[in-house]
């Protein structure tokens, strides 16, 4: 089964301006947050893996600073074109409401688990070390780490 398969099937893409998309291998390590006001006010973050965007929903604002974590709930892949997705997505379809992006750059993954993800952000607000755990089902914790530490 196609990793955008759950994407696809959640949308119609004759009244949504989303991106359908299709999974594209690339080598450019970006990611992208996007400030989503859907039913409820979120983050999503996005990291450019596998030919898709593997995307977490975080309720509050990713952390800039050290000893504060989030709560990251892994949502379905997007694809790659999702990167620079901003827009409405109408009333009655799945995530209705305006996204935007919040920020986006380039990261470098320094070590990938089924439990964890490392990496080092390079965005206009969001930047230095990053974990990603996993810690139950798609629950995940997002955190930084005081870079003087690795």
């Amino acid at each position: 089964m196609s990793s955008l398969k759950i994407y696809q099937q959640k949308r119609k893409f004759n009244q949504t301006p989303e991106p359908k998309g299709k999974i594209k291998k690339t080598n450019l390590n970006r990611f992208v947050v996007h400030e989503h006001w859907a039913t409820h006010h979120h983050y999503d973050f996005r990291l450019e893996l596998d030919g898709v965007l593997k995307s977490w929903a975080i309720p509050k604002e990713i952390p800039q600073k050290t000893g504060i974590k989030r709560l990251a709930v892994q949502v379905e892949d997007h694809p790659i074109e999702y990167i620079n997705f901003e827009g409405i997505i109408p009333e009655g379809n799945y995530g209705a409401g305006k996204v935007k992006i919040w920020d986006k750059g380039k990261f470098e993954i320094l070590e990938r688990s089924q439990r964890a993800i490392k990496f080092i952000l390079s965005g206009k607000k969001l930047k230095g070390r990053y974990i990603l755990y996993k810690f139950k089902n798609k629950n995940w914790l997002i955190f930084k780490e005081n870079d003087s530490s690795w």
